[in-house]
């Protein structure tokens, strides 16, 4: 999935330098000269950003987007490349290229994208292209392989079910092919591409044999929890073993990403409090006015390795909020939220204390929302694997933040959980800096806060 991404990234960046080759030749006549390594760059950088921030490049959406949606998503993030562009130009004359040399620039990227993009996905859409996946198992697992195929619209076809328990390992897929056949023989006659293995039970008919010939044969053998994984951007948590966890690629926190990652986050906090600065006596004044208490909460959350430490946040409840029902999940229209309060939270205002705490070292900018020791208690208890969202630092944005709502129950908590393994187990500077731009559209469009 990731490579066929990349690949449509790729094509995007050669289109969007041959729009600035193609413009400077239709203006040569005219004078116009070539624009220079940093003009180029400039370009490419900010037209991939416009096309990341409208999904172009999220997987679920490349396979719904319809004919009609495709020109006006790109036409759109042709407006944002130019209003980015001339703030840019605007404050490096040096670097700027002339008015119409960027329309014509933009114009032709914008007509080179959709035509790429449509080739791209009708390429993958065709059956030929598309990899056909035999599922074998046939219990409940099994059934969810095959709904997530068909809920989330990708380049895989379900073609059929693989049952074990009929004839010993060797009965036929579903739909019905020929009985009695091995997996061998089912797969290279219906050209499966990948096999996904979604069995509970591997002792006794496990077809070990069978699927090292499949593998040899250039097949693509997965378990369940793998392919969930990579179609869905979370972990299948009830169906992972710790062998699964010790064997799994990924996990990779050592010294060199740690220091990295906290280089980078007292860098982007420090840049974060001079942008804000200006807020902090603003918000204080509102919230002085509005209700009666301080102006920061802090609150004991549980942070790297179960330590406890306390978060600083803008004030947004009334001062007595806990008193009668103590430590309790906030809930949508919360009663206790003042007016001031609700406003903060849409927009995330009241979390910019938290870079104080990114700047000791509490929290990272990017990690798992920190949660009460109050809940950490309880959902140990009863969550698998919550513990170990633990071994890295919380944060005030993350992966589950901006993929899943507000958690306010047991249930919330589970989904929220398979996020935040999936980025423990991917923490990767390409992924910190994709929830950083969902971060910027979640602030933005209000989504999620209570």
């Amino acid at each position: 999935m990731a490579q066929k991404i990349t690949l449509l990234v790729l094509g995007d960046v050669l289109v969007s330098m041959l729009a600035l080759y193609i413009a400077f030749l239709i203006g040569a006549a005219g004078g116009t000269q070539m624009p220079g390594n940093i003009d180029i760059f400039l370009f490419v950088a900010v037209t991939l950003f416009s096309s990341y921030f409208l999904e172009l490049y999220s997987w679920k959406r490349v396979f719904r987007m319809s004919l009609k949606e495709m020109p006006a998503i790109i036409f759109l993030g042709l407006i944002i490349s130019f209003f980015v562009l001339t703030s840019i130009f605007f404050m490096f004359p040096s670097l700027a290229l002339g008015r119409r040399q960027l329309l014509l620039t933009l114009g032709t990227f914008g007509l080179c994208q959709f035509v790429w993009h449509f080739f791209y996905t009708s390429l993958l859409n065709v059956s030929g292209m598309a990899q056909k996946v035999l599922v074998l198992g046939t219990g409940d697992l099994a059934r969810k392989m095959e709904q997530i195929m068909f809920l989330h619209k990708t380049h895989y076809v379900f073609a059929g079910y693989y049952d074990l328990s009929a004839n010993n390992g060797h009965d036929s897929a579903y739909p019905p092919t020929a009985t009695c056949e091995g997996l061998v023989d089912i797969a290279k006659r219906e050209k499966i591409d990948k096999i996904v293995v979604s069995v509970t039970e591997r002792r006794g008919i496990f077809p070990l044999q069978e699927l090292l010939n499949c593998k040899f044969a250039g097949i693509e053998i997965v378990d369940a929890p793998s392919f969930y994984e990579e179609l869905m951007g979370k972990m299948l948590i009830e169906n992972i073993t710790p062998g699964w966890f010790i064997f799994a690629d990924g996990f990779k926190l050592n010294h060199t990403v740690k220091l990295f990652k906290r280089l980078s986050d007292i860098f982007f906090a420090c840049i974060g409090l001079i942008l804000t600065s200006p807020l902090f006596p603003l918000i204080a004044l509102f919230i002085k006015i509005d209700s009666k208490g301080p102006v920061f909460y802090r609150q004991l959350r549980v942070g790297e390795r179960e330590k406890n430490f306390f978060l600083t946040k803008f004030r947004t409840m009334r001062q007595d909020a806990e008193t009668e029902t103590g430590a309790v999940w906030a809930q949508k229209n919360d009663t206790r939220v003042t007016r001031v309060g609700s406003f903060l939270r849409k927009v995330r205002l009241d979390e910019l204390p938290q870079f104080f705490n990114v700047l000791k070292g509490e929290m990272s900018l990017i990690g798992p929302r920190p949660e009460r020791p109050e809940f950490v208690a309880k959902l140990q208890q009863t969550l698998p694997y919550y513990v170990n969202r633990h071994f890295v630092k919380p944060g005030i944005t993350g992966w589950a933040q901006i993929k899943y709502r507000y958690g306010a129950s047991d249930e919330d908590s589970l989904e929220k959980l398979r996020y935040d393994l999936y980025y423990i187990k991917n923490l990767s500077l390409l992924l910190d800096t994709s929830i950083t731009i969902d971060t910027i559209k979640v602030v933005l469009f209000g989504k999620g806060a209570r």
